[in-house]
């Protein structure tokens, strides 16, 4: 089984908001991280945009690509992933921690707001899943920095 580890967490209050950077967080099947506006499945809604995942690797070649060296935290992903490749097919399953599952739903495109951050870098998070996934809550829980993630389905 391929295992890698929770590197980073964070999560916004409201669109364009500031982005609060925390070691641990709890995760339930109606609000995604809790503290986060996206999280919350609206009525109707599937929740495809709950939590959004980004590798550190892939974070690391787009700094490298872009000559910066940006905190990761401004790609305003919820979850920074170390040591495993995030599985770019929806469906695939998660696993943090004890009781957190994630299905991945889609890639995380980057948006123009990152080239407001810096020109050049929704270029460099473009190609490959290198913006990161986007998951929906199968199961929640706490999770911390340094928990174990492991790719079930």
């Amino acid at each position: 089984m391929m295992t890698g580890r929770l590197a980073g967490i964070a999560r916004h209050a409201r669109s364009r908001g500031p982005i609060e950077v925390i070691d641990h967080v709890s995760v339930s099947l109606k609000g995604g991280l809790a503290g986060d506006f996206r999280g919350a499945v609206r009525p109707g809604g599937k929740g495809k945009r709950q939590v959004s995942l980004i590798e550190a690797g892939d974070w690391a070649a787009a700094m490298a690509e872009l000559g910066a060296d940006l905190h990761w935290s401004v790609r305003r992903a919820n979850l920074l992933v170390e040591g495993l490749d995030l599985p770019q097919t929806a469906g695939a399953v998660l696993a943090i921690g004890r009781d957190v599952r994630l299905e991945i739903t889609v890639e995380c495109d980057p948006c123009s707001r990152m080239e407001e951050i810096a020109p050049g870098l929704k270029a460099v998070l473009t190609p490959d899943w290198r913006g990161g996934a986007l998951a929906r809550v199968l199961s929640g829980g706490d999770i911390a920095v340094g928990d174990e993630i492991r790719i079930e389905e």
